[in-house]
């Protein structure tokens, strides 16, 4: 990127992506939302099309690219379908990638080359139903060494395609006396003894992506599926967050994006007291004010990729990276809700109908508030960083 410009293969990129969202992805969306309903199809379709994997080395089925990359990716497909964009993010993100960066050669010639291909598809699991900010701190999910098993207790809610899984990065307590410091990753296989799916969780937003409760009891999961090593999964989550924050962003890109365009298409075409609305200088006030929002957005989110592309493995979690990833998503995050609600409010009634695109669009920016750490959460990760070496009180 030569400075806040696409080059010429990064831009192909996001129009490869917009264009398969435009055509296969955006008529499965009002189903989606209205029926909670998950179309089986999506992953090998990515697979095919060359879409998965984006930032994992060829010789295993990807791309080959960077973090930037694969941001445009989902900012294409979050443009025509979020929920399946968010589907695509924990997949390729927070399984995939995870698993290439931190594993080791036989783990990653096993499962990587079909979570390329969309013959399987993946998730994280890490926060628990008593454990959302405090992830690490308040974590009760455990695993025990049992021979060339460890043994998984516990459960994990909230996790995006967590209902139709077929690996999931979990991360357990090996250590209850070392607290953060006591965490491990593990690859288990949905088809493990003592893995199950709890529930299936009912959203506002994001609708058909699913989102499930897990259930570790005495689950068994062989010792070669530790991911790294014992007692060292704090650096793989902090690497992740990082990244998983960076990726957010995109999300909240796309969909802006979207709201931008519906509500200029509904300002030239809606007809008030004789004249299209986009003559009223409110409604032009309010797409300025959208179009702004959109663009500063956009600046930040590629330069922030485009950073987060250089971390090396185990580098997350401190630093200026990490604070740029919490002013990103956190930016990025309220700027969408911003748009999202001006047009709603150029949209009028119809933008309160629960059938209509825009409100579809709506219902999805409360997420991206929440997610990966909330809104709170990310100012204190701002907050601590600039106030580093400040004298402590009294």
């Amino acid at each position: 990127m030569s400075g806040f410009e696409l080059d010429e293969q990064q831009q192909a990129i996001l129009e490869t992506a917009d264009r398969f969202g435009r055509e296969r992805l955006y008529d499965l969306a009002p189903r989606m939302d209205a029926e909670e309903w998950w179309p089986a199809g999506a992953f090998p379709a990515f697979g095919d099309a060359g879409l998965l994997g984006i930032t994992i080395d060829e010789e295993f089925g990807g791309a080959g690219l960077d973090l930037l990359a694969a941001g445009l990716v989902l900012q294409g497909f979050a443009r025509w379908n979020h929920a399946l964009a968010l589907s695509w993010v924990a997949h390729d993100n927070l399984c995939a990638n995870n698993i290439f960066r931190n594993g080791n050669a036989a783990q990653r010639a096993k499962y990587l080359p079909d979570l390329c291909a969309g013959r399987t598809v993946g998730c994280l699991g890490l926060t628990e139903p008593g454990a959302g900010s405090d992830a690490l701190g308040a974590m009760r999910t455990t695993a025990r060494r049992d021979g060339d098993h460890y043994v998984l207790n516990g459960s994990k809610i909230y996790i995006t395609n967590g209902a139709v899984a077929d690996v999931v990065l979990v991360y357990a307590k090996t250590d209850k006396d070392r607290g953060a410091k006591g965490i491990s990753a593990f690859i288990v296989e949905t088809t493990s003894p003592g893995f199950a799916v709890a529930q299936k969780l009912i959203k506002m937003g994001y609708r058909g992506s699913q989102t499930a409760e897990l259930v570790f009891d005495e689950c068994r999961v062989p010792a070669e599926n530790l991911l790294g090593t014992e007692n060292a999964g704090v650096g793989i989550v902090m690497g992740g967050l990082d990244l998983e924050r960076a990726m957010i962003s995109p999300i909240c890109l796309g969909i802006a994006e979207r709201a931008l365009d519906l509500s200029i298409d509904y300002a030239r075409t809606r007809v008030q007291f004789g004249q299209p609305i986009g003559h009223f200088q409110m409604v032009q006030s309010m797409l300025a004010d959208m179009y702004v929002a959109v663009e500063t957005m956009r600046s930040f989110t590629y330069q922030t990729l485009a950073r987060a592309a250089r971390m090396e493995v185990g580098g997350g979690g401190r630093g200026e990276l990490h604070k740029q990833t919490a002013a990103s998503v956190m930016y990025a995050a309220q700027a969408c809700h911003s748009v999202l609600d001006n047009a709603v409010q150029i949209h009028g009634g119809s933008g309160y109908m629960w059938e209509t695109e825009i409100n579809r669009l709506y219902r999805s920016i409360k997420l991206l508030e929440i997610g990966a750490g909330t809104t709170e959460v990310r100012k204190m990760i701002i907050a601590e960083d600039l106030l580093r070496g400040i004298a402590p009180r009294g």
